[in-house]
């Protein structure tokens, strides 16, 4: 296997499927099995999810909202798509952790470096919820900050798209897409893979992101075993 511990982040989008908003039960299962399935083959799993597809802070801001405040409506918003995930996964066979940046012991444990690690080892799938816990911090940046703690191998950021493009290849039908490119040619091209904190985080630590279809079976256990799926961005 090419990677033996990962990081899978998942947008809140992501979700929802067809739907307008929410959570799509057909596509959040087919999330599960695909996990299961390369859990299954002995990875170690750890995940970071979104919250677009009910709540971004961003957008209570330009209702008029304070940042701060919208940006804990968010992380709440992450840790329902977490619980979702986890409920799908448990429902396939999967050991789920849940751990939150803010304190929700009903519900989930806090986070805890060394227990999540221990978790992994145990071959149990550790959802990170809530973001890091601080407002301004998007979920790219908590699932850089979790995939370094974690000394994880790859960050597989899931997308509707599948790679890296010269431009938005919903809009511009002569994009191209990228096999592989460097933090630095990200940088320099202007384009948009994670938020710059996230991204710097990466190239830093020296930690590879692949940005590849979630929404295709299949793929994740393709990248697990060393195909060329998406595009890789590394130092």
């Amino acid at each position: 296997m090419k990677y033996k511990r990962i990081l899978l982040k998942l947008s809140g989008e992501s979700l929802m499927g067809d739907k307008q908003f929410g959570i799509d039960n057909n596509r959040i299962h087919s999330y599960a099995l695909q996990i299961k399935e390369i859990r299954d083959m002995g990875i170690q799993i750890a995940i970071v999810i979104g919250g677009g597809n009910i709540f971004r802070g961003v957008q209570a801001e330009a209702g008029g909202m304070d940042r701060t405040h919208g940006d804990y409506m968010g992380m709440l918003a992450t840790m329902i798509n977490s619980m979702a995930l986890q409920a799908a996964l448990e429902a396939v066979g999967v050991h789920t952790r849940l751990q939150s940046a803010i304190e929700m012991k009903e519900i989930s444990e806090p986070f805890i470096r060394r227990k999540a690690v221990r978790h992994l080892e145990k071959s149990r799938v550790v959802i990170f919820g809530a973001g890091t816990g601080n407002p301004f911090f998007t979920t790219d940046s908590a699932a850089s900050l979790r995939a370094i703690e974690m000394n994880a191998d790859v960050i597989l950021k899931g997308t509707r798209v599948d790679g890296i493009y010269t431009a938005d290849p919903e809009k511009d039908k002569m994009a191209t897409k990228f096999k592989e490119i460097t933090f630095d040619e990200v940088y320099a091209k202007g384009l948009n893979v994670m938020d710059l904190t996230a991204f710097t985080l990466c190239k830093e630590n020296d930690l590879p992101i692949i940005v590849f279809d979630m929404d295709t079976p299949g793929n994740l256990k393709k990248i697990i075993e060393g195909e060329q799926v998406g595009t890789i961005v590394k130092n």
